[in-house]
């Protein structure tokens, strides 16, 4: 598929879409608790099926209520399928290979398209020291994991990816751990770790967060089935909603609703980038109106959101000066290795993007060309090239625009409501 964005202004309101970091960890949640959970405001991109598509293959009982809600019926993890596919979801390998593990059935762990390329040797080091076999394909997908998973206190690195501590956090708490502590060492992307804990408070777990260096395990919470539904309710996604607060911000005063001030997500961190940069911005309670203003260059530490790097590329574009954001070397091991890809796609629109060691530096107001780009097969370089492309000079095409699917479905949709000029056409040939 094929997206042209021809230069437009935009205005007008919007709803942010619905965050599958929340929506997939709900999943787990509903997975591991025995009875009925409701969530209600659901996803529906790639990884959020996906997720869906899991814990119905570990035991899980699925149906959609007429107000769109998820009614999640389950007594824990009880495989009835030999295999599970989490598509292309970093999370959902990461989170939901420790509640495979759960089970004393040999299990398969698949994925799709980038994912099987992605560094999984975190596992082979980790699971056998809690009384799991997996057979790994070098460290990559496809994994074979037999528990069931046995809560002991060990040490794991963080550096990697949070990912990898939520699934273990989930899996200890389902598995009775009672006066146990996980050690984590060079943790990263601590807000995520936030939301974990968040959303296992919620469902009755209780974890004692020591500083990100321990988290210790009290006593077991015995999960039995209850009369009571447990409700849940999916967030906003600051992630998604951050390339509409910079389209705003680039072109036309438009205003974002749905999303929590107060959220545990990292990407809330976009507020602190857009008042950096002089954006024209009100936050309020209920919903976020952003403008286009004189953007000035800004220096910005995102090693604990990684992801907004690309909105933060598009925005730095129209900013006047040297933009340095720092934590590039976070971006090896995303869908694609985004800070190459973000140099070279942005270079394509004329924008010069140097990277010296951990730093990125975006040489910002020197004029956006519309041009050929691709995503890489990246959802969020697709939408990063989209939103520069909105005041570029000239039409900006993105082949294998449909990499949103992953996490933003309706994000041409959206930016279309609010005056974007979009053209979708299907592509003649597949990369």
């Amino acid at each position: 598929m094929i997206a042209t964005i021809q230069p437009s202004g935009i205005q007008g309101t919007i709803q942010a879409p619905t965050s599958k970091s929340s929506m997939q960890r709900a999943c787990a949640a509903a997975l591991l608790t025995k009875g009925v959970t409701i969530i209600k405001n659901p996803g529906n991109s790639n990884d959020d099926r996906a997720a869906l598509g899991v814990i119905r293959g570990l035991g899980a009982y699925v149906e959609q209520l007429p107000d769109g809600s998820l009614k999640i019926t389950s007594n824990g993890v009880n495989p009835d399928a030999g295999e599970v596919n989490c598509g292309e979801s970093g999370l959902g390998i990461r989170m939901f290979t420790p509640l495979v593990a759960l089970s004393n059935k040999a299990i398969t762990i698949n994925g799709e398209g980038s994912l099987l390329t992605r560094p999984m040797d975190f596992f082979d080091t980790v699971l056998p020291q809690l009384g799991v076999e997996i057979v790994s394909n070098k460290g990559k997908l496809p994994l074979q994991v037999k528990g069931p998973l046995k809560p002991t206190a060990i040490e794991v690195d963080g550096s990697l990816s949070s990912q990898f501590l939520t699934g273990l956090l989930f899996a200890y708490a389902a598995s009775g751990a009672s006066d146990v502590a996980l050690t984590v060492k060079d943790l990263k992307s601590k807000p995520y770790i936030d939301l974990t804990l968040q959303v296992m408070k919620h469902f009755g777990w209780d974890v004692e967060n020591r500083n990100y260096e321990e988290f210790y395990f009290a006593e077991a919470v015995v999960r039995q089935s209850s009369a009571q539904p447990v409700s849940y309710t999916v967030e906003g996604d600051w992630s998604g909603a951050a390339f509409l607060l910079v389209a705003g911000a680039i072109a036309g005063n438009i205003t974002v609703k749905g999303l929590d001030v107060s959220s545990t997500q990292a990407d809330k961190a976009i507020l602190q980038a857009l008042m950096s940069c002089e954006a024209k911005l009100s936050v309020q309670a209920e919903q976020i109106e952003i403008g286009p203003a004189s953007l000035k260059a800004f220096h910005f530490n995102a090693t604990e959101c990684p992801d907004l790097f690309p909105p933060l590329v598009a925005l730095a574009s129209y900013c006047e000066g040297k933009t340095v954001i720092e934590g590039a070397s976070r971006l090896t091991h995303k869908e694609s290795n985004r800070a190459l890809t973000l140099q070279q796609e942005f270079g394509k629109m004329g924008i010069q993007i140097d990277l010296q060691d951990d730093l990125m530096i975006i040489h910002g107001g020197t004029g956006v060309k519309g041009t050929a780009t691709h995503s890489h097969h990246d959802h969020r370089i697709a939408m990063a090239c989209a939103v520069a492309g909105l005041k570029a000079t000239g039409a900006t095409t993105i082949e294998e625009a449909q990499a949103i699917n992953k996490s933003y479905p309706d994000f041409y949709k959206h930016i279309q409501q609010l005056g974007a000029a979009v053209q979708i056409t299907e592509s003649l040939q597949h990369n």
